[in-house]
């Protein structure tokens, strides 16, 4: 499928415009913390444009980069959240914007007292590259003939491996707000594996995007109007999630979904979405002899590694399975069954997570359990426990 020319120009011609103008079509009312916003200028809360706040999910400590970062409005206010000891990176890729967050972040650091975000100029679907390096280097062997055109291919690739822009396994939490749509279609899969690539094992992304209800047809994806307003790119609801499913993201959920179109197009809806999704369910599967029991409200449910499991049922698990569920978005609906007797990691065996099976009790407590105890409450007849 065929998508406007020059779609990345686009983005960064209007966008640039929007830094120096605040250009109202570029965002949708996105109601922020207003104690957040006290301590940030008013010149990057007026050309700061978003669908969403993701800030509101990231924690104190945390080392948050935000996507598509713009005037840095999201970056002043993860910064108050993750504290001192935390970190921000904002990446964007229009100098406009870059030099409107720049500017700002010595007068909000000295107003929060502290110094803890930096900006960096790069492409959120190539966040290996950094481009200021990148054109300091072509400054200085510049590109006058074909050689040269290849060198500078060459020269990008060293810089992706070496001086990464956003190293891999490196960020507790990726945000962004309204721009993974702005990517062309071509370079969507990137964008998802990129977010993959620079989290670290364990850690999660929170998106806010504008997603739409039905397939944006051709000819809309040919208008630059509506592409570089958050239009052309958007994905459906369903294929938005699949994208971070198909990346080797687990645990995908809708933490926000506006019931009101923000706008309506040839009747299409479109709207803005937040959702989490966490990386970590790779690796390898022993057996511990654990089991977990899902406690509901669902008569039964499937999870990412396709387990079937229905409710109060008991279900052997591996360690990595019923470590994840021990964690978000899982832990409250499960219940944990340890083995009476610990299988050390070093003597466990491998398990086959292509199955679903039940968990004997006799195997999580051991085929010769037989032991008898006391009630460990004393109730009355009456059925008052203490």
């Amino acid at each position: 499928m065929s998508q406007p020319r020059n779609t990345e120009t686009i983005v960064r011609q209007r966008y640039a415009a929007g830094a120096k103008e605040r250009a109202d079509k570029l965002c949708c009312p996105v109601d922020y913390d207003a104690e957040y916003l006290k301590v940030i200028p008013r010149e990057v809360i007026e050309r700061d444009y978003g669908c969403g706040d993701p800030s509101r999910y990231v924690s104190e400590g945390e080392t948050v980069l935000d996507l598509g970062s713009g005037t840095g409005k999201i970056c002043f206010i993860a910064a108050q959240i993750v504290g001192p000891n935390g970190k921000v990176i904002g990446v964007d890729m229009t100098d406009e914007m870059l030099e409107v967050a720049r500017r700002n972040a010595p007068i909000v650091a000295e107003r929060i007292g502290y110094s803890n975000v930096e900006f960096r100029k790069g492409r959120i679907q190539d966040l290996a590259l950094d481009l200021e390096e990148l054109d300091r280097q072509l400054k200085r062997n510049p590109i006058t003939d074909a050689a040269s055109f290849l060198a500078a291919d060459e020269l990008a690739e060293e810089l992706r491996i070496k001086h990464p822009l956003v190293a891999s396994d490196s960020v507790d939490v990726v945000v962004s707000s309204c721009v993974l749509n702005l990517v062309e279609p071509k370079s969507k899969g990137m964008l998802f594996s990129e977010i993959f690539r620079v989290l670290k094992n364990g850690g999660r992304a929170v998106i806010s995007d504008i997603v739409s209800d039905e397939e944006v047809p051709e000819e809309m994806q040919n208008d630059p109007e509506l592409w570089s307003g958050c239009i052309s790119g958007a994905l459906t609801e369903e294929d938005f999630l699949t994208a971070f499913e198909g990346a080797g993201f687990y645990g995908t959920q809708i933490l926000k979904r506006d019931s009101q179109p923000w706008q309506t197009v040839q009747g299409i809806e479109f709207r803005s979405v937040t959702i989490e999704t966490f990386k970590g369910k790779q690796g390898e599967c022993f057996e511990r002899n654990q089991a977990v029991i899902y406690r509901g409200p669902f008569k039964e449910v499937l999870d990412d590694d396709n387990h079937r499991m229905e409710r109060g049922r008991r279900y052997a698990v591996c360690d990595k399975t019923y470590n994840l569920y021990k964690k978000a978005p899982y832990r409250e609906f499960f219940e944990f069954v340890d083995p009476i007797v610990d299988v050390p990691l070093t003597e466990a065996k491998p398990f086959d997570c292509a199955r679903t099976s039940l968990r004997n009790p006799k195997e999580t407590k051991g085929q010769d359990y037989d032991a008898t105890t006391e009630a460990k409450n004393k109730c009355c007849d009456g059925g008052n426990c203490s």
